[in-house]
């Protein structure tokens, strides 16, 4: 009771607070609702939030969010706790603009996950999220009293995804557009990473795999949850046995039915990534992320790189990434901290005030001139704990530097001198877990294993563990990571692991709000950055491949970037392992067509080799 009291009382002012804001925003603000209708005569349910000041001779941009998560709440009389980006935007007064989009919520229309991009929004094309930003924006500067013709988008998850898509073949007046976490790929972000399952999404497949039968303002896909009879998810997901078992859960559920019949990256999930389609980009571009997103990493690093490389000239294209976790730059928590490890504070109001709101006020109040004042790359190092500007991403001043994966355990900058490898025995039947916080692992999504320690993993016999020496200087990583393993395995088919740890040391003091208790910084293994690779896709990820019983392999594959300083008297350490559960589905081991729809039986114990002359690649500063 005692627990309970002190969180209702942490909960207080922030109730307080939601309910002052909402009051503000109908004492500055008049909503409207609106049935814009598209091309092919689809009506999208849209929210406008316009401020009562506006006249002919005061106009305002719009600034506008396409949501599949609903633009609740739906009462005339009823108001939001926030508009906007921020509150510091919201005061800075926008028209605000919030719309469903096909088949969600209070919009006509069937439903489709990663909508396929169709080039050109002219007449004879299919419509898709480009065409229907298109068709929204140009009904909107049309139809809405006081604006001044010029628009932004902004969106975070999967309306960044949708925020990219406005980007295409764009509107004339779409002058801004702020992707933040974007999904870009759902073969390589999200519901998979490099074609391995993110069993850890389980949960979310009702919300997606779903339609919703007609426009409705109240949730639709309740009766497809799962009952979770413990709060253990390595138990429950153990005790589900192969994902085959899946099937009576979503045995209705369309895109459950979609990810088990589409193993391989084929078609359906080539039409569905947009990176190729980002080209001859107008608006002015601000990619925004998290380096400890667990859900959309993948998506902003190369939405905006996909954007530069192929929109040579560019004027303006720029990314932000900061110490957060997903959407963490969107709410401040006073104390920046992710799990254990502290950041600083209120760095989420410095990049609202200084990064978000310069960006849009520029572009769409302002000249728009592109001279801005920030730089094309404005990252965070999460080492030293301080943010770095940047002309671009990764630094051109970058070298590369090989870590190689010695079989003693050292992880150095010298080859070895002979041959020799590292191996351990991996048994899918008592996986690796991802995480020591079982309280995390029943949740919509996995967050915090990102900057977890990692220091229970590293004991384990079925963990490669290699570590350099106390670093007697500074070490800067910046840009991209490369694993370039040599292995073999006496199975058919295996997962390759890389995690890239910094080992804190042991005279290391704990700051001033640690979160956990049983958790101390003395010898903390602090995750950088790590990645899984479906061994099976090592040379292709349309036409996999089974393993060749204990024969030397090559497996490359890149973990994403980043942005961290180890400092002197840390370690660098890098650990290699094939399972880890259940954020990712176990691979049997023994090679089968389609991993969904294996047997119990299939699932065998493997001896796997890492060959001494494997390296992590990476690009550092000096």
């Amino acid at each position: 009771m005692k627990r309970l009291k002190y969180l209702f009382l942490l909960l207080l002012p922030l109730g307080a607070w939601a309910q002052n804001t909402t009051e503000w925003i109908k004492e500055n603000y008049t909503k409207y609702a609106y049935r814009i209708p598209m091309k092919d005569g689809t009506k999208l349910f849209t929210h406008v939030y316009v401020p009562k000041d506006a006249s002919a001779e005061k106009l305002y941009p719009m600034v506008m969010q396409r949501t599949c998560y609903s633009v609740a709440p739906y009462k005339a009389d009823e108001y939001p706790a926030r508009l906007g980006p921020s509150e510091h935007m919201m005061k800075e007064k926008y028209i605000f603009v919030y719309q469903d989009v096909r088949g969600r919520w209070m919009s006509e229309g069937t439903w489709t996950n990663m909508t396929p991009n169709n080039p050109g929004n002219g007449p004879g094309i299919a419509p898709d999220e480009s065409s229907d930003t298109y068709d929204t924006i140009d009904w909107l500067v049309k139809n809405i009293a006081f604006n001044n013709g010029r628009v932004g988008q902004w969106g975070g998850s999967y309306p960044g995804f949708y925020t990219t898509a406005g980007t295409i073949d764009a509107h004339p007046a779409l002058k801004a557009s702020s992707p933040q976490a974007p999904i870009s790929d759902f073969f390589f972000d999200d519901f998979h990473h490099n074609g391995a399952f993110t069993q850890a999404y389980l949960f979310t497949f009702p919300v997606f795999g779903k339609q919703s039968g007609g426009p409705t303002p109240t949730a639709w896909y309740d009766d497809q949850m799962i009952d979770k009879y413990t709060r253990d998810g390595y138990q429950f997901h153990m005790e589900l046995g192969p994902l085959k078992n899946v099937q009576k859960y979503y045995k209705d559920n369309f895109y459950w039915q979609e990810i088990v019949n589409h193993p391989n990256y084929d078609t359906f999930w080539q039409k569905r990534n947009i990176l190729p389609h980002l080209k001859n980009i107008n608006p002015a571009v601000m990619v925004v992320g998290g380096w400890f997103d667990a859900e959309d990493l993948y998506g902003p690093l190369n939405t905006y790189k996909s954007i530069r490389k192929q929109n040579p000239g560019k004027k303006y294209n720029s990314i932000v990434m900061g110490p957060f976790d997903h959407g963490g730059w969107s709410r401040e928590k006073g104390h920046t901290l992710h799990t254990s490890v502290y950041f600083g504070d209120s760095i989420a109001t410095f990049y609202q005030k200084n990064i978000e709101a310069k960006f849009f006020r520029h572009f769409l109040k302002e000249s728009g001139d592109g001279t801005i004042g920030l730089p094309e790359a404005y990252m965070f190092d999460t080492g030293s704990k301080k943010w770095g500007e940047f002309a671009q991403w990764p630094p051109k001043e970058a070298q590369k530097l090989k870590f190689y994966l010695v079989e003693n355990g050292q992880l150095s900058t010298s080859a070895p001198a002979a041959a020799g490898n590292a191996e351990f025995v991996s048994d899918p039947m008592k996986p690796v877990p991802y995480t020591e916080d079982i309280t995390t692992t029943m949740g919509f999504t996995a967050r915090n294993y990102m900057s977890e320690d990692q220091r229970f993993s590293a004991r384990r016999p079925d963990v490669l563990v290699f570590e350099t020496e106390v670093l007697e200087d500074d070490i800067t990583l910046a840009g991209e990571i490369m694993a370039r393993l040599k292995v073999s395995t006496s199975g058919s088919d295996a997962d390759w692991v890389v995690k890239l740890i910094d080992v804190y040391p042991p005279d290391e003091k704990d700051h001033d709000y640690m979160p956990y208790k049983n958790i101390i910084l003395s010898n903390y293994h602090q995750m950088v950055r790590s990645e899984i690779m479906r061994g099976r896709f090592r040379n292709s990820f349309e036409k996999p491949e089974a393993f060749v019983p204990n024969q030397k392999t090559d497996v490359n594959f890149a973990l994403q970037d980043v942005y961290h300083t180890f400092r002197k008297g840390h370690r660098i350490q890098i650990q290699v392992q094939s399972t880890w559960f259940p954020l990712f589905d176990r691979n049997p081991q023994k090679y089968v067509d389609n991993i969904y729809k294996a047997d119990q039986s299939d699932f065998i114990k493997a001896l796997h080799k890492v060959f001494n002359d494997s390296v992590i690649e990476v690009d550092i500063l000096k």
